[in-house]
């Protein structure tokens, strides 16, 4: 199996929910609104024996030549974006689901930005998208997922995808987020996004007041830290900038701080 972080580059964000670009080089992070998150913005493409697996699609920025961002990231790590077979969504937060679709320049229609995918979420997501609105969503880059043949609407609070990729509805981070599993080859990929999502939250008892359930949160991020230790997971991290991929190892202490 082999997996690989598509990143879209390092971002503040604070109470205004932007995202706004920081180079780690050059910027300084006192500038910046008091409270301002530093974050990586990082969907991962996973190779396994049956797919061509994106979790999570980014911003759907373009970047200076006009292509799409996640299209270019993509193509640089040597895939088409055709060649997408399923597009795995945690939650359709603006950053991690701007790159579901594009406009396109010659039609300007908005466009599914994976033509021969499927792509799997939370119909309760969906739903509460449409309610809840700007600013966490931009429900004009969703509004297509409504009636596109390709998406999967997923009902139950947990389920398995073709027979090894394991979801569960978490409520965590936002009311239906939702985590994956996927078991290939005798690896275990752990993808938890908003829920879990750097390696330092994992070591540490830290409530995030950007959850919809903090609590439920710290909770879930130690119970599998301790399990993913004992079975050996590969942890995705979509936020974190230093550690997008951590193997874990039973050996390694765990201590929670």
């Amino acid at each position: 199996m082999k997996m690989l972080p598509l990143s879209e580059g390092s971002f503040t964000i604070d109470k205004s929910k932007l995202f706004v670009p920081f180079n780690t080089g050059m910027d300084d992070l006192q500038q910046r609104p008091a409270g301002s998150l530093l974050v990586e913005v990082q969907p991962f493409v996973v190779v396994t024996s049956e797919d061509i697996l994106l979790l999570d699609a980014g911003l759907g920025f373009n970047n200076e030549q006009g292509v799409v961002q996640i299209h270019q990231n993509l193509m640089d790590a040597g895939i088409n974006p055709s060649e997408v077979t399923k597009v795995l969504l945690s939650h359709l937060h603006k950053d991690h689901a701007g790159g579901i679709s594009f406009v396109d320049k010659s039609s300007g229609n908005r466009k599914m930005s994976f033509p021969n995918a499927k792509y799997y979420f939370q119909k309760r997501e969906l739903d509460f998208a449409f309610e809840k609105g700007f600013p966490s969503y931009i429900t004009e880059e969703l509004e297509c997922l409504k009636s596109s043949p390709q998406v999967r609407l997923l009902s139950n609070d947990s389920g398995v995808i073709d027979g090894y990729i394991k979801y569960e509805v978490t409520g965590a981070h936002s009311p239906f987020h939702q985590v994956y599993q996927i078991v290939d080859g005798g690896v275990t990929i752990f993808f938890g996004a908003d829920d879990a999502p750097q390696l330092q939250q994992m070591k540490s008892r830290f409530i995030a007041k950007y959850d919809h359930d903090g609590q439920k949160s710290m909770k879930l991020r130690q119970d599998w830290w301790e399990k993913g230790h004992k079975e050996k997971w590969t942890f995705l991290f979509y936020h974190d900038i230093k550690t997008p991929i951590y193997e874990a190892d039973r050996t390694e202490e765990i201590d929670i701080v």
